[in-house]
């Protein structure tokens, strides 16, 4: 039953019964706060001119006859204007009822839209830090709750392997290198490979001091640093498919991948499809060929080509470098127009930093301009602010990022310590102290960074994400432990608690309930806004409360076998919506701790 229908629908034939009809009037129905006993709140202002009474008097009028005329209204109080609706016991046993009965509680009737979700996106020329962290848990999480919300959906990557950032790690290993290579060193490959895109940037800044000190003006300095424009001569080589660059190219980022996906496993994240974008480019060169002869492009004396925007609001925009060379924008048109044509999407959602905020209404712009406004319309810049350290930003050139692999290894291991010393261990084998460990400290990296509003800027404390109490993923797992003990415990005890209970709720049982019957909505919400964060409020909320009605209440010690069973079958039920909620955000719960 869809209870914000039944409700409005009884209270819009009582209203309709005392006066007369509403026609398209729409009634004011909402929630009733928490510090206001009842259920529903009819806000009864707009009704004053039928009624020809004070809002109090109408307010009491309409609560008496609901309470007369519906069965299912237990009691009602008045403030003011407002008519609070209780709704009773047996209503609320219904819905729990149909919670329970119903195996895809949460999850929306197939929608027949197909959504991709690109995330990820890394560089092969640097391992994936912090900030990658949060755009991946992000990508995953929006992606699983686009499914539960009915979507056929697919999980992309789009790996950035071409460009001037790349030549730079690939330059710098061949001058600086000596044939060093993940077996050798004993490193993660991609580790490697950042190793010398710092390298790089060392010595860049060296020749750029230098010259400098020659008398060339530092603008004059960045371009003509040896390194640089070596690093643009194999960008070029590469682009004309020079055996002995594309064969290091190749290599080195053969390496990367294979850390990558060392990287991926442990964070629990995964793609569908993955697109590389030295295999797009092309294709969006093609764009590019097609734009100039439509004249919507068009080309500088020095070959560059470019878009002006500037009638848009916008400014002028680079598609194509003077010498053949592609950038970002070149190959983003390629991919989307493969997407689009091989997958037939309904909506492409491209999870990228608010520093890519620019480039994505000139893509959207330049695409409609092509004449792909089907497309143009229909793509989502899911934009999300950085992730900041206490000492400030990070920044891959100078190495001075937040390593995902270190970080990962860390939390981990401060999960097994704080867990140790509370003793959420005690009588585990090594191999579950292992696994809850681990659990625990990925799920508080993840639900640390997602139950932030995707577009706000965060701050990361890796040790007060681990806490067992607040607002944190321990907190829920803990929950979760703790009422899969008291299911374990009654099995033990021989109790049987499937059957039918015939229990009255008390007030603390009915908002549990409540609560529950508010998941799906939740999950609307989360899917419509593309916000993790959502869920994440809700399942905090949803453990909260469940701990002070444990605290306050009894169940396996409760003598009444009809009390202890409903007991017993709720706690069951906040536990299961408790492990889908935290899955939507990509987090396991643990069984016992």
């Amino acid at each position: 039953m869809n209870i914000e229908t039944f409700i409005s629908d009884a209270v819009r034939r009582s209203v309709e019964a005392l006066y007369g009809e509403l026609g398209d009037e729409q009634l004011q129905i909402q929630k009733t706060r928490r510090e206001f006993e009842g259920d529903y709140t009819l806000v009864t202002f707009p009704l004053l001119r039928r009624s020809r009474k004070s809002p109090e008097a109408t307010a009491t009028e309409i609560g008496e006859y609901m309470a007369a005329n519906v069965p299912e209204i237990a009691s009602f109080n008045v403030i003011k204007g407002f008519l609070n609706l209780s709704l009773d016991s047996a209503f609320w046993a219904a819905r729990f009822a149909e919670v329970a009965a119903d195996e895809r509680f949460g999850q929306a009737p197939a929608t027949g839209r197909t959504v991709m979700v690109e995330y990820s996106s890394p560089n092969t020329n640097k391992p994936l830090h912090l900030g990658h962290i949060r755009n991946n848990l992000l990508g995953y999480s929006v992606a699983q709750i686009l499914k539960a919300n009915g979507h056929t959906v697919i999980k992309a990557n789009l790996v950035n392997d071409r460009g001037i950032h790349i030549c730079k790690s690939m330059l710098a290993w061949k001058l600086y290198g000596n044939g060093e290579t993940p077996a050798s060193s004993g490193m993660k490959g991609d580790h490697l490979v950042g190793k010398y895109y710092v390298e790089f940037d060392k010595h860049y800044k060296a020749q750029i001091r230098e010259l400098v000190a020659q008398g060339q003006p530092e603008d004059e300095a960045k371009k003509n640093a040896p390194i640089m424009l070596q690093a643009q001569e194999m960008l070029r080589k590469w682009e004309a498919r020079d055996p002995e660059v594309y064969s290091l190219w190749e290599t080195m980022n053969g390496w990367v991948y294979e850390g990558f996906d060392v990287t991926y496993k442990a964070l629990g994240v995964d793609f569908d499809k993955v697109y590389y974008e030295s295999q797009t480019y092309l294709l969006g060169k093609s764009l590019v060929e097609e734009g100039l002869k439509k004249g919507v492009f068009y080309r500088r004396p020095d070959n560059s080509v470019w878009i002006d925007l500037t009638a848009d609001g916008l400014d002028e925009k680079l598609l194509l470098r003077g010498d053949g060379t592609s950038v970002y924008m070149t190959q983003d048109l390629g991919t989307a127009f493969r997407r689009f044509e091989d997958n037939r999407l309904d909506d492409m959602i491209y999870v990228v930093g608010n520093e890519q905020n620019y480039h994505f209404q000139v893509l959207k712009l330049v695409l409609k301009k092509l004449g792909y406004a089907d497309w143009s319309d229909h793509i989502t810049h899911l934009s999300y602010g950085m992730v900041e350290l206490p000492e400030g930003k990070m920044k891959s050139r100078e190495g001075t990022v937040v390593d995902a692999d270190d970080l990962i290894e860390g939390m981990v291991s401060t999960a097994r310590e704080m867990s140790a010393e509370l003793g959420k261990l005690d009588g585990c084998s090594e191999e579950e102290a292992n696994a809850v460990s681990t659990m625990v400290g990925l799920g508080a990296l993840k639900y640390f960074i997602l139950k932030v509003d995707p577009k706000k800027t965060m701050l990361f404390d890796p040790r007060e994400s681990i806490d067992f109490n607040g607002n944190t993923g321990p907190f829920i797992q803990y929950t979760h432990a703790r009422i899969r003990s008291v299911l374990r415990k009654a099995a033990e005890a021989g109790i049987d608690f499937g059957g039918a209970a015939t229990a009255d709720y008390l007030r603390e049982e009915i908002d549990l309930v409540k609560s529950l019957t508010e998941y799906p909505s939740v999950v609307k919400s989360a899917g419509e806004n593309f916000a993790p964060s959502v869920v994440g409020a809700y399942v905090y909320e949803l453990a909260k409360q469940f701990n002070g009605y444990y605290h306050d209440h009894s169940i396996l010690k409760e003598e009444n076998a009809g009390v202890r069973t409903m007991r017993l079958q709720l706690a069951q039920q906040v536990a299961r919506v408790i492990k889908e909620g935290m899955k939507l955000l990509g987090i396991d719960v643990p069984e016992r701790m």
